[in-house]
Protein backbone atom coordinates (compact mmCIF):
# COMPACT_ATOMS: atom_id res chain seq x y z
CA UNK A 1 0.00 0.00 0.00
CA UNK A 2 1.50 3.48 -0.90
CA UNK A 3 0.41 6.71 -0.97
CA UNK A 4 -0.70 7.56 -4.38
CA UNK A 5 -0.41 11.23 -5.19
CA UNK A 6 1.15 14.49 -3.39
CA UNK A 7 3.38 15.78 -0.85
CA UNK A 8 4.15 12.10 0.08
CA UNK A 9 3.41 10.15 -3.24
CA UNK A 10 4.90 7.19 -4.14
CA UNK A 11 5.88 6.41 -0.37
CA UNK A 12 5.02 2.93 0.83
CA UNK A 13 2.87 2.50 3.72
CA UNK A 14 3.15 -0.11 6.47
CA UNK A 15 0.34 -2.24 7.76
CA UNK A 16 -0.78 -3.48 10.88
CA UNK A 17 0.51 -7.13 10.96
CA UNK A 18 -2.54 -9.74 11.30
CA UNK A 19 -6.15 -10.10 9.77
CA UNK A 20 -7.26 -7.33 12.17
CA UNK A 21 -7.42 -4.66 9.18
CA UNK A 22 -7.97 -4.41 5.35
CA UNK A 23 -6.32 -1.87 3.96
CA UNK A 24 -8.15 -0.02 1.51
CA UNK A 25 -6.56 -0.87 -2.39
CA UNK A 26 -4.92 1.72 -4.29
CA UNK A 27 -7.16 1.40 -7.26
CA UNK A 28 -10.32 2.12 -4.43
CA UNK A 29 -8.41 4.67 -2.73
CA UNK A 30 -7.39 6.53 -6.11
CA UNK A 31 -10.88 6.64 -6.99
CA UNK A 32 -12.22 7.99 -3.82
CA UNK A 33 -9.64 10.60 -3.62
CA UNK A 34 -10.62 11.79 -7.18
CA UNK A 35 -14.37 12.11 -6.16
CA UNK A 36 -12.42 14.43 -3.43
CA UNK A 37 -10.02 16.36 -4.72
CA UNK A 38 -11.95 19.59 -5.56
CA UNK A 39 -12.62 20.43 -1.95
CA UNK A 40 -9.66 18.43 -0.17
CA UNK A 41 -7.26 21.15 0.41
CA UNK A 42 -6.82 22.72 3.86
CA UNK A 43 -9.74 20.31 5.15
CA UNK A 44 -10.21 18.57 8.10
CA UNK A 45 -10.29 15.24 7.90
CA UNK A 46 -11.70 12.30 10.90
CA UNK A 47 -10.33 9.06 9.51
CA UNK A 48 -12.29 6.30 11.62
CA UNK A 49 -11.37 2.75 12.38
CA UNK A 50 -7.83 4.00 10.46
CA UNK A 51 -5.60 0.66 11.18
CA UNK A 52 -2.52 2.13 9.16
CA UNK A 53 -3.77 5.65 8.50
CA UNK A 54 -3.59 5.26 4.73
CA UNK A 55 -6.79 7.16 4.01
CA UNK A 56 -5.60 10.27 6.23
CA UNK A 57 -2.05 10.16 5.50
CA UNK A 58 -3.56 10.69 1.81
CA UNK A 59 -5.64 13.33 2.67
CA UNK A 60 -3.21 15.09 4.13
CA UNK A 61 -0.35 14.50 1.04
CA UNK A 62 -2.95 16.00 -1.20
CA UNK A 63 -3.79 19.10 1.27
CA UNK A 64 -6.04 18.20 3.96
CA UNK A 65 -4.91 20.52 6.86
CA UNK A 66 -5.13 18.41 9.69
CA UNK A 67 -6.43 14.59 10.04
CA UNK A 68 -7.22 13.26 13.61
CA UNK A 69 -7.15 9.23 13.54
CA UNK A 70 -9.32 7.04 15.66
CA UNK A 71 -8.27 3.32 16.10
CA UNK A 72 -7.97 1.05 19.48
CA UNK A 73 -5.74 -1.45 18.70
CA UNK A 74 -1.98 -0.90 19.73
CA UNK A 75 -1.01 -2.22 16.49
CA UNK A 76 -2.62 0.23 14.54
CA UNK A 77 -1.63 3.13 16.46
CA UNK A 78 1.93 2.15 16.25
CA UNK A 79 1.68 1.82 12.55
CA UNK A 80 -0.05 5.16 12.08
CA UNK A 81 2.87 6.77 14.17
CA UNK A 82 4.97 5.20 12.10
CA UNK A 83 3.19 6.03 8.58
CA UNK A 84 3.02 9.36 9.88
CA UNK A 85 6.82 9.48 10.76
CA UNK A 86 7.76 8.77 7.43
CA UNK A 87 6.07 10.65 5.13
CA UNK A 88 6.72 13.76 7.02
CA UNK A 89 2.83 14.35 7.80
CA UNK A 90 3.02 13.65 11.86
CA UNK A 91 2.64 17.64 12.48
CA UNK A 92 -0.63 17.53 10.98
CA UNK A 93 -2.05 14.36 12.46
CA UNK A 94 -2.97 13.23 15.54
CA UNK A 95 -4.10 10.06 16.87
CA UNK A 96 -6.47 8.72 19.34
CA UNK A 97 -6.21 5.31 20.65
CA UNK A 98 -9.78 4.51 22.07
CA UNK A 99 -12.63 2.94 20.37
CA UNK A 100 -14.81 5.49 18.43
CA UNK A 101 -17.65 6.26 19.96
CA UNK A 102 -15.49 7.35 22.62
CA UNK A 103 -13.50 9.16 20.36
CA UNK A 104 -16.32 11.12 19.04
CA UNK A 105 -17.26 12.02 22.34
CA UNK A 106 -14.09 13.09 23.14
CA UNK A 107 -13.80 15.31 20.12
CA UNK A 108 -17.53 16.71 20.29
CA UNK A 109 -17.42 20.39 21.47
CA UNK A 110 -14.22 21.03 19.59
CA UNK A 111 -13.27 21.22 15.91
CA UNK A 112 -15.96 20.40 13.27
CA UNK A 113 -14.45 18.39 10.22
CA UNK A 114 -15.32 18.89 6.44
CA UNK A 115 -14.81 14.92 5.87
CA UNK A 116 -15.26 12.08 8.75
CA UNK A 117 -14.35 8.63 6.89
CA UNK A 118 -14.90 5.40 8.45
CA UNK A 119 -14.01 2.17 7.26
CA UNK A 120 -15.46 -0.05 11.03
CA UNK A 121 -15.12 -3.59 10.95
CA UNK A 122 -17.63 -5.48 8.10
CA UNK A 123 -21.02 -7.02 9.38
CA UNK A 124 -21.04 -5.77 12.90
CA UNK A 125 -23.16 -2.52 12.53
CA UNK A 126 -20.64 -0.01 13.56
CA UNK A 127 -21.93 2.23 10.50
CA UNK A 128 -25.15 2.50 11.98
CA UNK A 129 -23.73 2.88 15.67
CA UNK A 130 -21.72 5.73 14.25
CA UNK A 131 -23.95 7.19 12.43
CA UNK A 132 -26.38 7.85 15.21
CA UNK A 133 -23.66 8.85 17.69
CA UNK A 134 -23.35 11.87 14.54
CA UNK A 135 -26.72 12.72 13.99
CA UNK A 136 -26.97 14.51 17.27
CA UNK A 137 -23.19 15.51 17.48
CA UNK A 138 -21.52 18.63 16.06
CA UNK A 139 -18.41 17.07 14.34
CA UNK A 140 -19.75 17.41 10.82
CA UNK A 141 -18.83 21.07 9.36
CA UNK A 142 -22.15 22.72 7.86
CA UNK A 143 -20.48 21.42 4.10
CA UNK A 144 -19.53 18.42 5.75
CA UNK A 145 -19.81 14.95 4.13
CA UNK A 146 -19.28 11.37 5.97
CA UNK A 147 -17.91 8.86 3.87
CA UNK A 148 -18.13 5.11 4.92
CA UNK A 149 -16.58 1.54 3.20
CA UNK A 150 -18.43 -0.85 3.58
CA UNK A 151 -19.33 -4.16 1.86
CA UNK A 152 -20.78 -4.67 -0.99
CA UNK A 153 -23.56 -6.16 0.64
CA UNK A 154 -24.22 -3.28 3.64
CA UNK A 155 -27.60 -1.83 3.50
CA UNK A 156 -27.94 1.45 4.67
CA UNK A 157 -31.63 1.53 4.52
CA UNK A 158 -31.55 2.87 8.13
CA UNK A 159 -30.09 6.67 7.18
CA UNK A 160 -33.01 8.17 6.60
CA UNK A 161 -34.89 7.41 9.96
CA UNK A 162 -31.30 8.43 11.28
CA UNK A 163 -31.79 12.13 9.36
CA UNK A 164 -29.19 11.20 7.08
CA UNK A 165 -29.49 11.54 2.92
CA UNK A 166 -27.26 9.57 0.52
CA UNK A 167 -25.79 11.96 -1.79
CA UNK A 168 -23.82 9.31 -4.06
CA UNK A 169 -22.45 5.85 -4.07
CA UNK A 170 -19.35 4.07 -5.21
CA UNK A 171 -19.54 0.18 -5.83
CA UNK A 172 -16.58 -1.83 -6.72
CA UNK A 173 -16.29 -5.92 -6.67
CA UNK A 174 -16.70 -6.03 -2.98
CA UNK A 175 -17.22 -3.33 -1.14
CA UNK A 176 -18.65 0.18 -1.85
CA UNK A 177 -18.30 3.61 -0.86
CA UNK A 178 -21.84 5.77 1.00
CA UNK A 179 -21.20 9.46 1.22
CA UNK A 180 -23.99 10.67 3.25
CA UNK A 181 -24.37 14.65 4.81
CA UNK A 182 -27.22 15.40 7.25
CA UNK A 183 -31.15 15.85 5.73
CA UNK A 184 -32.42 19.16 5.15
CA UNK A 185 -28.66 19.96 3.78
CA UNK A 186 -28.08 20.20 0.05
CA UNK A 187 -26.19 17.91 -1.46
CA UNK A 188 -22.46 18.44 -3.37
Amino acid sequence: MRVIAGTARRLNLKTPEGMDTRPTTDRIKETLFNILAPDLYGCRFLDLFAGSGGIGIEALSRGAAEAVFVDNSPKAAACIKENLKLTRLDAKGSFLRMDVLSALSRLDGGKKFDYIFMDPPYQMEWERRTLEYLTDSDLLSEEGIVIVEASKETAFDFAGELGWNIIRDKVYKTNKHVFLKPAGREAV
